[in-house]
């Protein structure tokens, strides 16, 4: 059974950081896909940054490119979500999802959140300004 665990959630004023956790078990093979999203009151679920867990490469929204990076460290099957310059509008609840193969990367489909299978219980950021 696939299991995403999510941690590292909060409060920060604008300007802060956080660092977001993604623990991820179940996996049979170490090739997958791991994204985070988001989801602010009112709007529809938006994709931030994913990742391949075997290559490495790393896909990241506009609006966060540049303040966010996103990481995996393999052996502890852990995804990082590094947050910083944070601005009010990046307040909404941070999803980790997964895919058990990172074929939706190649296609472009790194954001559409239908095409990952696995997800987290999310955890909440909020950003005061």
């Amino acid at each position: 059974e696939v299991q995403l665990v999510e941690s590292g959630g909060g409060l920060v004023q604008a300007g802060g950081s956080l660092r977001l956790s993604c623990t991820v078990s179940g996996f049979t093979s170490d090739d997958y896909a791991i994204g985070w999203f988001r989801q602010a009151p009112g709007k529809g679920r938006e994709g931030v940054a994913s990742i391949g867990s075997s290559d490495g490469r790393t896909y990241y929204a506009d609006s966060v490119r540049g303040r966010f990076a996103i990481s995996s460290d393999n052996a502890k099957k852990t995804v990082i979500l590094q947050m910083n310059s944070l601005k009010p509008e990046d307040t909404a609840i941070y999803y980790c999802a997964a895919d058990s193969s990172r074929v939706l990367l190649l296609l472009g489909l790194w954001d559409n959140w239908e095409e990952y299978d696995y997800w987290g219980q999310g955890t909440q950021v909020t950003v005061s300004s």
